[in-house]
């Protein structure tokens, strides 16, 4: 009787993850699943991506943290983790993959498989998990599914699935109008075809739950009240709360706690759980010296599970404190001691982020997988109250048989045809290699190529100037191959402030002849402030703060208004993107400023000499 409940319990359980390129729909079809599951009561007024909970996640329209819920169909549970598209966030995406034994590879109509698509499902093979097809956005006016289903079945060829994992379902869906189909004649009006789908190709978990304990922390998470919460799934065994367990991390190191709080998932609600069993995904409370990759064990037979393999960071930037003249007025934490603990604290539950100290205790080198991860934990810090200033960033290079090596990155352009002459320049200033080029539909093209990833650094706002904003970039690390030589950044120089004080709109009326300005009349700018960009090569010290003399003559044209051209406001990205090697970036809760990192035009100039 006994192995019949506990059999009966891990049929009861489904574990997936939903894989996808970015905006293909993830996040939306957890939504309609959850509405559908009962996760919300009728009356209840549910936001559109309920699951994307991060302010920035939601500005942004992506996801960036993995994230568990649940749904319950007919007699079986459903546990589900929504997974970010974006390459930067690989980690996230490659630990969630290790709590799961299925996916749903979500599939856009129309733009059919992209770079992320790739990379996402080549780490879920690698786990040996069976997909299931999703083709989103079939009520797309220009939707393409069959010619879609090729090219997955073409990407699956190429990444050598193997014959189980080639025998994938196919489900035909829109997330956003919420139903499902199997072919693309049926009438279906809910989710239900791809739940059935679920139920039938996804094995329920593997493991004993009589065996003793063992349960992977695939991520962490914070409580004020509980601390540290472990997530992970259960592999063999029960966990109860109250008992004692071995937390199994490093090098044979194993730290006994006391289990004080399980928690599970019950659509978006944490309920409290007494016990739990093998195949279950919970949240365990009581070890406050948990990492990622650890394993929750039997302390009398303490047994470690596989640590989790995350990729190699390619770009790196120097965090450090601010010492701008303007450094402690707008921000909360200042202090070397403030930037480091929070840094570190990141590190906990950021997988893939590496961070190390530097011969000087005010900067810390943070090395991540791509721009927008770290210019991620660069907003989240300042909305934080956290004031410090960044460097350029600069790409990981490696030393193979004493060659140089650096990351390269597989780059797919969706293109108007009239700007391909215009792409192609561009990318070819940056050392970029066509793979590939391809006609879609409505007279598009898409263009591939292989780019270092240093040439990447500020291409993004380029390549939307030169497609008059209608193009489409994505890209996703590809290997390490031999340095392809010089790749020039920046063409021209910085205009700078040469005083401290206030812009005034006299002085910039006639210092934007100079170039474009990154500053309006009234703003606060200081010495070695970078106010906008010249027009030439070099730098050119500027004073903005001048007013204009008064004298007992008048002029016929005094009354005429000083017009000035609307200043440049950039944001992060383009902020870290148009920095130069002796050119910081300062950063605070309410403002960002470029400026050198010698303020002093005499220092600049005797570090020029030398």
């Amino acid at each position: 009787m006994k192995a019949e409940i506990q059999n009966k319990l891990r049929e009861d359980i489904r574990n997936i993850a939903i894989i996808a390129h970015v905006d293909h729909g993830k996040t939306t079809l957890v939504d309609k699943m959850l509405r559908q599951g009962g996760a919300f009561k009728s009356h209840e007024g549910v936001v559109e991506r309920v699951m994307d909970s991060n302010d920035l996640e939601r500005e942004r329209g992506i996801t960036i943290l993995a994230k568990n819920t649940s749904v319950h169909y007919k007699q079986f549970k459903i546990n589900i983790v929504d997974t970010p598209g974006h390459a930067d966030f690989s980690g996230e995406v490659e630990r969630t993959l290790n709590m799961v034994n299925g996916v749903l590879l979500l599939v856009d109509a129309f733009e059919g498989a992209m770079p992320q698509t790739k990379f996402v499902l080549r780490k879920a093979l690698e786990l040996n998990l069976r997909p299931i097809v999703v083709i989103n956005k079939i009520d797309r006016a220009d939707a393409r599914p069959k010619e879609v289903v090729d090219q997955v079945i073409d990407l699956f060829l190429e990444l050598e699935a193997n014959d189980d994992q080639l025998d994938f379902p196919i489900v035909y869906a829109s997330a956003k109008a919420g139903f499902a189909k199997l072919n693309l004649e049926d009438s279906s009006t809910d989710l239900s075809p791809l739940f059935d789908t679920i139920i039938s190709r996804v094995g329920p978990p593997a493991g004993d739950e009589t065996a003793s304990l063992q349960m992977l922390v695939t991520s962490l998470d914070y409580d004020n009240f509980v601390g540290r919460i472990a997530l992970g799934r259960i592999f063999r065994g029960k966990i109860r709360v109250g008992e004692t367990l071995a937390l199994v991390q490093g090098e044979g190191a194993n730290i006994k706690g006391k289990v004080t709080r399980i928690i599970g998932y019950e659509g978006l609600k944490k309920v409290e759980l007494a016990e739990a069993a093998a195949g279950e995904i919970i949240g365990v409370a009581g070890f406050e010296e948990a990492q990622i990759g650890a394993t929750l064990a039997d302390p009398n037979a303490p047994e470690a599970l596989p640590t989790i393999s995350i990729g190699e960071p390619t770009i790196s930037m120097n965090f450090m404190v601010n010492t701008s003249p303007f450094a402690g007025k707008e921000g909360k934490f200042v202090t070397s001691r403030n930037l480091r603990e929070r840094l570190y604290r990141e590190l906990r539950s950021n997988v893939a982020l590496r961070i190390e100290d530097t011969g000087n205790t005010d900067v810390f080198k943070v090395s991540g997988r791509g721009e927008l991860h770290l210019s991620i934990l660069i907003e989240t810090m300042r909305r934080e109250g956290y004031e410090f200033a960044v460097s350029r960033p600069t790409v990981i290079l490696k030393e193979i048989d004493g060659k140089t090596y650096e990351p390269i990155e597989r780059l797919m352009l969706d293109i108007e045809e009239a700007y391909i002459g215009t792409v192609m320049e561009g990318l070819g200033r940056r050392r970029g290699e066509m793979v590939n080029m391809g006609n879609t539909l409505g007279g598009h093209v898409r263009l591939e190529f292989e780019v270092p990833s240093r040439g990447l650094i500020g291409y993004r706002s380029e390549f939307l100037t030169a497609t008059r904003g209608t193009g489409i970039m994505n890209y996703t690390f590809s290997s390490f191959q031999p340095h392809k030589g010089e790749i020039t950044s920046r063409t021209k120089g910085a205009l700078i402030s040469m005083e401290t004080g206030e812009a005034i709109l006299f002085s910039l009326h006639h210092i934007q002849e100079r170039g474009v300005l990154f500053v309006s009349p009234g703003e606060k700018i200081y010495e070695g402030m970078v106010i906008g960009e010249h027009s030439r090569a070099n730098d050119l010290v500027v004073n903005a703060s001048k007013k204009k003399h008064l004298t007992n003559f008048r002029s016929s044209t005094a009354e005429d208004a000083l017009v000035l051209t609307q200043p440049r406001k950039m944001s992060l990205e383009e902020a870290i993107a148009f920095l130069a090697d002796d050119e910081l970036l300062e950063i605070t809760p309410q403002t960002i400023r470029l400026r050198k990192k010698y303020l002093s035009e005499l220092d600049r100039k005797r570090l020029a000499k030398k």
